[in-house]
């Protein structure tokens, strides 16, 4: 069967169709927009209350994120994040491998079961393995990885309370 010009575009019309609803399947809903070009953090934070979406945090932050976590100049935005949480600007700075993203609060772990196959009764499977975003200890049990105790509190919204602080 021989196709004319016009059954190209139809065919053609009917792909990009599902592209496009393919795509805005995929776009994450009820997250807000980022802020504006010129927009601190704070204003940002104020206008929309509460955004999980962790940002590279802005040169106008360091200030904060150097008297909260104590680094030095240097150091202050290179690895430091901002969120915000009922209207508050939140900083996380990374320093030694902090997670500033949510934790992890999945009771197995692929990786972690993968490990214990060659380590059966091990005390402990380090986060090189487990992650350190992961929100339990970790150990193997015949070969198995269980979950532990959590290392840690989580806020209301799934972060590691400890490594977030409020600019004031």
């Amino acid at each position: 069967m021989k196709r004319t010009c016009r059954d190209r575009r139809i065919a053609l019309l009917g792909v990009a169709a599902i592209v496009v609803l393919c795509g805005l399947t995929s776009v994450p809903r009820g997250s807000a927009a980022a802020p504006a070009k010129d927009e601190s953090p704070r204003a940002y934070c104020a206008r929309v209350g509460t955004d999980d979406q962790v940002r590279t945090a802005p040169a106008g932050l360091a200030p904060d994120i150097r008297r909260l976590f104590h680094v030095d100049r240097h150091y202050a935005v290179g690895a430091g994040f901002f969120r915000c949480a009922d209207g508050a600007v939140l900083v996380c700075w990374v320093g030694a491998n902090l997670p500033c993203r949510k934790a992890n609060t999945a009771n197995e772990l692929p990786a972690a079961t993968q490990w214990c196959r060659t380590h059966e009764h091990a005390e402990f499977i380090p986060m090189a393995v487990t992650g350190h975003d992961t929100l339990y200890s970790w150990r193997c049990v015949g070969g198995k990885a269980v979950a532990g105790a959590p290392v840690g509190a989580l806020d209301p919204r799934g972060f590691f309370a400890e490594y977030w602080k409020k600019v004031e």
